[in-house]
């Protein structure tokens, strides 16, 4: 069942003659009809829609490693929205100050897409270790090393080890310099916020 593969178009087309049925016939299809689909496939019918909504959102993130210590990356759990980079290199970070720290990888990033580079959490509250650009941002454009800016909160050295998780990646939609047309505009519509910014809805309900 794990490794059944559905395509995409072909469910779609069963599900709108399932539809067909219903409308002429004003039943649902029959139990024997479902029963041979699903042993066709493999699969029951809400394994089927699941299948179909994966494949249809899944997306390609090609990974190279370009360093003999570097770690391929992978999701801890599937409902992670990130994985986690790790370090190549030892380190050592003086006290509040920055480095340059590299992971080894290169990403393929499809167009549409970026990979943010972002805190991890328990990193954070433990060893007082952050991004310091957070979320970095890599652009699909981009193909060189993946490397991150890590900033060193405590008032003492610290020393980041080799194989050691730094932050995490996160594959995210946006819209780039392809589709977004910058026009030049005399004066903005009025809005009922107008220049009111930082601190201008108060602190109090």
């Amino acid at each position: 069942m794990e490794n059944s593969q559905i395509n995409p178009h072909l469910w779609d087309e069963i599900q709108k003659q399932f539809e067909e049925i219903k409308k002429q016939s004003g039943v649902e299809p029959e139990e024997d009809y479902i029963k041979e689909l699903e042993d066709m496939f493999g699969m029951s019918l809400d394994e089927m829609n699941r299948q179909t909504e994966i494949d249809f959102k899944s997306k390609n993130l090609g990974v190279e490693l370009i360093h003999p210590d570097a770690v391929f990356p992978a999701y801890a759990y599937p409902s992670d929205s990130g994985f986690d980079l790790y370090s190549v290199s030892e380190i050592r970070i003086p006290e509040f100050g920055r480095a340059l720290v590299p992971t080894g990888i290169r990403l393929s990033i499809p167009e549409g897409f970026e990979i943010q580079v972002r805190p991890k959490s328990g990193l954070a509250l433990n060893q007082g270790l952050t991004v310091l650009n957070t979320p970095g941002t890599v652009d699909s454009g981009y193909n060189g090393e993946i490397k991150v800016i890590v900033f060193n909160t405590n008032n003492e050295k610290v020393t980041i080890g080799k194989g050691m998780k730094i932050a995490q990646a996160v594959l995210c939609p946006v819209m780039s310099g392809t589709f977004v047309n910058l026009t030049s505009i005399e004066d903005d519509e009025t809005k009922d916020r107008g220049d009111n910014g930082f601190g201008s809805t108060g602190i109090n309900k």
